[in-house]
């Protein structure tokens, strides 16, 4: 497991979004290789043309997640509370879903909030790899058409999605840990 999240750490999501082309949309032909058929194809065809481009997207930040939360995890599964929880009688997965991983939510909630900026700008490369409609290449099409007041709006736009996330995310420490309400 290890070497797997070091691997997703380590490979650049449009790197790897050019490999998932290669293998599903050339090889394999299960999907296409770039575009969106739109969302009056209905929902499914939405959904399936954005798988790739999804899971390019997903990979790194899972990845890192998920070495984020081991660390945690082990961290918390040392203290003195879970002992004192195992020793009244629950059992170690009971421990570690009930007090364990309360504890541990703490420092992978700070990695989401920090994520999500990292998120926004690799969909920005991902939808010039798959060619989809978006931000991303509103931005990139306005920066060469020069259209300033355009980059300016969509940039504020994200600046002000990073800081609503990064709220939500400074929220949820509160409900993790009920020592931070006051």
């Amino acid at each position: 497991m290890m070497g797997a999240t070091q691997l997703g750490v380590a490979i650049p999501n449009f790197w790897f979004a050019m490999m998932l082309v290669l293998l599903f949309a050339i090889n394999l032909r299960w999907f296409s290789a770039g575009g969106f058929v739109g969302w009056d194809k209905g929902l499914g065809a939405g959904l399936w043309s954005l798988t790739l481009p999804a899971i390019s997207l997903a990979l790194p930040q899972a990845a890192i997640l998920s070495r984020v939360m081991r660390s945690a995890l082990l961290d918390v599964l040392g203290e003195d509370f879970m002992r004192t929880a195992r020793a009244k009688g629950l059992t170690r997965k009971q421990a570690l879903w009930r007090h364990g991983l309360r504890n541990a939510m703490i420092p992978v909630l700070t990695i989401i909030g920090l994520q999500f900026s990292f998120l926004l700008a690799g969909a920005i490369i991902i939808e010039q790899v798959f060619y989809l409609p978006g931000l991303g290449r509103l931005v990139f099409q306005s920066i060469n058409a020069r259209d300033l007041i355009v980059v300016e709006s969509v940039v504020m736009l994200l600046v002000f999605t990073v800081i609503m996330v990064n709220f939500a995310v400074d929220l949820a420490y509160a409900l993790v840990d009920p020592r931070l309400r006051s």
